[in-house]
């Protein structure tokens, strides 16, 4: 069964490869060329089913599997920020290093060295036109500073509860073990074994 990932980030490309290595994952850019579906909506989850079903409907083979997901970190202390607005934080062409460093600015400005933040997953799956969602948390303080080179996004300013060290710091092998996005997947992985 081909499973299409209904997303252009090449982290979440790979991190899904890893966590499932016995399936045929594929981008949907290989099957439908340049697309951009509109993250409008104000949860993850709406975020997530809204990718998922634009790309099924525009591949248009009932027999594929479209999963997306939406992610973000969420730091309490600053109303939730940056949230469903992760991936773009700092502007709608942000890369990592911009969206790191407004939210360390966003941190220095109340004098917050470290603080309790939270990731969360939802992953949507859509087959035979039914639509599945399940979410994955993980929790842990952002730091005011970037500190390792694994992984993308946050996760050289997160350090996860149980651990001294931000996620840019861990192996994949450490983080795929408790990450938000393992944590859906597993969840996930239940869904698929039902429907398929």
């Amino acid at each position: 069964m081909k499973i299409v990932l209904a997303t252009g980030n090449k982290g979440k490309i790979e991190e899904f490869k890893k966590l499932l290595p016995n399936e045929e994952i594929i981008p949907f850019k290989n099957l439908i060329g340049e697309y951009e579906v509109i993250e409008d909506g104000d949860t993850f989850k709406a975020n997530a089913v809204k990718k998922a079903k634009e790309i099924y409907e525009r591949i248009a083979d009932e027999n594929i599997i479209v999963i997306s997901d939406d992610s973000g970190i969420s730091v309490p202390i600053l109303n939730n920020e940056p949230g469903i607005y992760s991936a773009r934080y700092a502007g709608e062409n942000a890369d990592d290093k911009k969206n790191n460093a407004k939210l360390i600015s966003k941190l220095k400005e109340k004098n917050i060295e470290k603080t309790k933040a939270f990731y969360t997953a939802c992953i949507a799956i859509v087959f035979k036109n039914e639509v599945y969602t399940v979410h994955g948390w993980m929790h842990g303080e952002v730091v005011a500073k970037e500190i390792g080179d694994n992984g993308f996004g946050y996760d050289p300013m997160f350090i996860p509860n149980g651990f001294d060290k931000t996620l840019g710091e861990l192996p994949h092998e450490i983080k795929k073990e408790f990450s938000h996005r393992s944590r859906a997947l597993s969840l996930a992985k239940k869904v698929l074994d039902v429907i398929l």
